[in-house]
């Protein structure tokens, strides 16, 4: 699929196995998804634009790079939040801003609850990061914010996808790169991604 980039690292694809068990309880997941977020933040970041530099080592000039912008990662609430940590400790320096939607469980439309994000998003490269990629409501409704709050550079960093989820997105906005760990099959009759792996928030925080 085009823009989307399946990470088939073998530590990325080993956390997800255990992710998925129906044993793994709410400490054991929290952790595994906290080393699975770094681990795709790599591959998510790979083509993040630079900036040749030069500085000077204790012993003589060096040739280097920079970003050329900024880094803004926007968590959805909840479960979002637990990849932020994992990958603040690999982009200490992130602005980090914050998304709150729910889905209508009759409708299935995401409905905005918290809305908190860094000024000046045009300058910005911003990581939207969620889980879950399920009907793709939530993800099409964040980054329509996103670009009305001026965002140019936008990249969504998923766990899981259903390819119903990924073609709302590509519709709405075709040119953002979607990062996941898997393509699962399908949504099911609730909009629950088969064989996915459970509510994430739930499972992430014991509710």
């Amino acid at each position: 699929m085009k823009n989307v980039t399946v990470i088939a690292h073998p530590l990325v694809q080993h956390n997800l196995a255990r992710l998925r068990d129906r044993r793994t309880q709410s400490q054991e997941f929290r952790r595994l998804l906290g080393e699975i977020s770094s681990l795709m933040i790599y591959e998510a970041t790979r083509s993040l634009g630079v900036k040749k530099i030069s500085v000077q080592t204790p012993l003589a000039p060096s040739a280097g790079v920079r970003l050329e912008r900024e880094v803004a990662l926007v968590p959805v609430l909840r479960a979002g939040l637990g990849m932020l940590d994992a990958i603040l400790e690999l982009i200490p320096h992130a602005r980090v801003g914050f998304i709150g939607l729910k889905r209508e469980e009759t409708t299935l439309r995401a409905m905005f609850y918290h809305k908190s994000l860094p000024q000046n998003l045009e300058r910005f490269e911003v990581i939207l990061i969620d889980p879950m990629l399920a009907t793709g409501g939530s993800t099409v409704a964040a980054l329509d914010l996103l670009r009305e709050q001026g965002a140019k550079h936008i990249r969504v960093v998923n766990l899981v996808a259903a390819p119903e989820g990924i073609a709302n997105v590509q519709k709405h906005h075709p040119r953002i790169p979607i990062f996941t760990a898997a393509v699962d099959k399908k949504l099911n009759e609730r909009g629950y991604i088969l064989p996915g792996l459970g509510d994430a928030g739930d499972r992430l925080f014991g509710t």
